[in-house]
């Protein structure tokens, strides 16, 4: 587990730009907390951070939103309003993960049995401008997250 922390919205993007610059081709990035937490603000960085010039907003009432312009996809979802994984296979969103983009999920809680096993897993609690990043990831993504939080935060623990 690895977990630090942002004083600014600027920063949490910039973790998210910093991490993007590492991801590849089907990586998910599962990420829970509360509404104000910073999910969507991640979001626009690693969008940014692909090279997407889009305009990120949360996929609340869509579901999915797809991000393209950048080296890859960006797929954003927000599974608040899913009743649990059966709503989400029924829904066929499963088969983003294997389109070849970057898929970063909102509330993934809800559908945590279905995410694949080298999800990288954030949590993220407070908000206003402090924010701190509980994250979970095999040894594949472990450096990658490593660096990009140390471009942003002096306070790592791992």
């Amino acid at each position: 587990m690895i977990s630090f922390k942002t004083t600014s919205p600027e920063q949490t993007e910039g973790f998210g730009y910093e991490l993007a610059k590492s991801l590849v081709a089907g990586d998910v990035i599962a990420l829970t907390g509360d509404l104000g937490a910073g999910k969507t603000c991640l979001t626009r960085g690693i969008s940014s951070g692909l090279g997407s010039t889009s305009h990120v907003s949360s996929p609340t009432f869509t579901i999915v939103n797809e991000y393209d312009g950048g080296r890859l996809m960006l797929f954003h979802f927000d599974t608040y309003r899913l009743s649990g994984p059966d709503d989400f296979l029924m829904s066929g969103l499963d088969e983003y993960f294997f389109r070849g983009g970057v898929c970063v999920i909102e509330w993934s809680d809800i559908i945590e049995e279905l995410l694949p096993e080298d999800t990288i897993k954030m949590t993220i609690t407070g908000d206003g401008n402090e924010r701190t990043f509980e994250c979970e990831c095999s040894d594949k993504h472990l450096n990658y997250v490593l660096e990009a939080a140390r471009k942003v935060s002096a306070e790592i623990e791992e």
